[in-house]
């Protein structure tokens, strides 16, 4: 089951579990977690070309700057997967997707709005999450932390 795979791979990072219903917003998984929205980190799945991917972690109040991460990463073109090609490249459903116990260990960036924060990453089933610094998600995950988000434009 994907939520073993994802809590196993987690290891020794202190962590704690954090189940809830559906949520269907930025705002109700936020309040489904007892967290800020900013604190809900998503993991989104970048394709930087054909068998190449890259997990990018990205705080729930910002989006993902393509032209900052296109720098970051020197590509000049990238594109978000559709669910059956994210499923297949990570074993995880979207809304799921964390890159602990991903079927691949893809590199992963994480925003640096994130440093120094505890944040909710997904627990690779839906209703589940994981409650962590930020600092030692990077830290087990080899992250490379830079700038690549804006805030997200108000509604």
């Amino acid at each position: 089951m994907t939520e073993e795979r994802a809590l196993a791979a987690l290891g020794g990072v202190p962590h704690r579990v954090v189940r809830h219903g559906p949520v269907r917003s930025l705002a109700e998984a936020a309040e489904a977690r007892g967290v800020a929205p900013a604190a809900v980190v998503k993991t989104l799945v970048v394709r930087r070309g054909e068998g190449d991917y890259l997990f990018v972690l990205v705080p729930g109040d910002r989006q993902i700057s393509w032209p900052k991460l296109r720098a970051l990463l020197g590509v000049s073109r990238m594109s978000l997967p559709d669910a059956a090609d994210a499923l297949a490249v990570t074993g995880y459903e979207r809304g799921t997707i964390t890159p602990f116990g991903a079927t691949t260990p893809w590199p992963v960036v994480a925003d640096a709005a994130m440093v120094g924060q505890e944040v909710t990453l997904g627990g690779g089933a839906h209703g589940v999450a994981v409650l962590l610094q930020a600092d030692d998600a990077i830290a087990a995950l080899t992250a490379q932390v830079a700038d690549v988000t804006e805030p997200e434009p108000a509604p």
